[in-house]
């Protein structure tokens, strides 16, 4: 089994290791987000994105842009936390924390096979600079639907009203 060490790697060492996994054939998907209080709607979410390609690489944001775009409360379950939470799950092989609001830049360095979003997205819903650079660079986009009534927004309101 593989650990967090083994996992977590900074954006360089992705840009190299994913070049050679594409070198090697895999299809490389590429997903982010929060991932706070992890639940069945991500672990859902995270085992369908896997199996559109080889290797899943997960983008987590840090504890300073889940606040900045969630609110001082979040996130929940801080980054050191939740990268253990999601490198503990098979479906995922390679993670990076990350803080840029929008993920064209790491995407036009990453270049990976697939983008994943969830399913709250439309084409053009999503933002158009991250659209157009895995257009450009003839990547495919994939909206996985959501798992209906599973989400950290409602997973905390139940607690706050239990």
């Amino acid at each position: 089994m593989r650990q967090l060490a083994d996992k977590l790697k900074t954006l360089d060492e992705l840009v190299a290791l994913v070049q050679d996994l594409k070198q090697q054939g895999k299809r490389v998907v590429w997903t982010n987000g929060c991932f706070d209080i992890l639940h069945a709607g991500h672990v859902t979410y995270l085992q369908e994105a896997a199996c559109l390609g080889d290797v899943l690489v997960i983008g987590l944001n840090t504890d300073a842009s889940v606040q900045a775009n969630k609110g001082p409360s979040r996130p929940i379950v801080n980054e050191n936390d939740r990268a253990l939470l999601m490198a503990a799950l098979e479906c995922v092989d390679l993670l990076t924390l990350i803080s840029d609001k929008t993920m064209a830049r790491i995407l036009g360095r990453l270049k990976p096979d697939v983008f994943v979003k969830g399913g709250d997205y439309t084409l053009d819903t999503l933002d158009q600079e991250e659209r157009r650079t895995v257009e450009a660079y003839g990547g495919q986009i994939a909206l996985i639907p959501m798992v209906p009534g599973k989400s950290t927004t409602a997973l905390i309101q139940k607690i706050l009203h239990a």
